[in-house]
């Protein structure tokens, strides 16, 4: 059976206590306001918070924080009249009318606040998640004409794939994980029928076998096969954050500059690392030097390094990817590297993710 989250338990109970008092203050909110149908007044106050709130891209960590930025947006909408932070825009005459209506009487603030937090509770998990931007909400992975996108909410219009950006922020699973391919699928540009994967082992077995063995790099199979092995292990395998393959610098273009060996993104903070596999014998060592000064050879093994450091910079400045480099003695005991690229592998929660639970025990 599995564990109960406690910080669950305790919203879902805070959740009941404010409908609750939320049932007792409609009829005097009812006689106050003069509006007799709950649905509508509820509508009122919920289904503006797209337009007060950017939802897409915000992450808020409290019903504080929910309500501040909620009457922020609706004070903004009022003075800027059609001023919209994302959903439907509404007319300052609309909103004063409405503002008028929930400070109408000490129970409909009461009302008002209180529904607002029972939002902010529901849709805690959308709300307080680190979301990527929405140019960093796609990658695309492999080698040329083997190319395969992976969306968050992959959507087929014309003749390409995009991401039902509405929708990021709702995605049930965390972001680049195995649970996020094995919902999505990968995609191929052009093909409007995505590459699904039934299960753990299946999906595995393709990231083997189809994503890192064409790279030839006998380090490379060792590290998937080592990664396949950590993610059966786990008792959610489908927590564990994905070992990225072939990460391609400018995306699903047919011409790309740069593949990174391996890339992880950490769902919970989103922060990205690279991983380079970096033996001498494809990576330094220059052939073809007998005729050439040694002047010669040295500006050809600096313009080696300087291309190699370039690609590293380039992914940092435009992807925010910090790189790891394994040389010729790390790469002699793979499976110890292994273990250095486990910890990125380990999901930390957020301090802020135990709140309700510490309130629960404190109050």
């Amino acid at each position: 059976m599995a564990k109960r989250d406690p910080n669950k338990t305790a919203r879902n109970k805070l959740d009941t206590e404010i409908t609750d008092r939320l049932k007792v203050l409609w009829p005097k909110v009812a006689k106050d306001t003069g509006v007799q149908n709950l649905h509508a007044f509820n509508a009122l106050i919920g289904g503006k918070a797209a337009t007060f709130i950017d939802l897409k891209n915000e992450v808020i960590s409290s019903h504080e924080e929910y309500l501040s930025q909620y009457l922020k947006g609706f004070a903004r909408a009022i003075a800027e009249d059609g001023w919209t932070a994302g959903g439907a825009p509404f007319s300052s005459e609309t909103l004063k009318h409405n503002k008028q209506l929930l400070l109408k009487s000490a129970a409909t603030k009461e009302y008002f606040t209180l529904f607002l937090k029972r939002s902010f509770l529901r849709h805690y998990e959308e709300l307080v998640r680190n979301r990527p931007a929405i140019q960093d909400a796609e990658i695309w992975i492999g080698q040329n004409n083997s190319d395969y996108g992976l969306l968050i909410t992959p959507r087929y219009k014309n003749g390409t794939w995009e991401n039902d950006k509405s929708e990021i922020r709702h995605f049930g699973h965390l972001y680049w994980t195995i649970g996020h391919i094995l919902e999505t699928g990968l995609v191929v540009d052009g093909d409007p029928n995505p590459m699904s994967f039934a299960n753990v082992d299946e999906y595995l077995n393709f990231f083997q076998k189809v994503l890192v063995r064409p790279s030839g790099s006998i380090y490379e199979r060792q590290i998937a096969k080592l990664y396949a092995e950590y993610v059966k292990a786990q008792d959610k395998p489908e927590e564990v954050p994905l070992l990225i393959s072939e990460l391609r610098y400018n995306g699903k273009d047919k011409r790309h500059k740069y593949r990174l060996d391996f890339c992880i993104i950490n769902p919970i903070t989103l922060n990205k690392v690279g991983i380079e596999l970096s033996p001498w014998s494809t990576h330094g060592k220059l052939v073809g030097t007998k005729g050439k000064n040694q002047q010669q050879i040295n500006d050809e093994a600096q313009a080696n390094f300087e291309k190699e450091a370039e690609k590293h910079r380039a992914y940092f400045q435009k992807h925010s990817i910090s790189t790891l480099i394994y040389t010729d003695k790390p790469l002699a005991d793979i499976p110890k590297l292994f273990g250095e690229i486990e910890k990125y592998l380990k999901l930390r929660p957020e301090t802020r993710q135990l709140e309700f639970q510490l309130m629960a025990e404190f109050l």
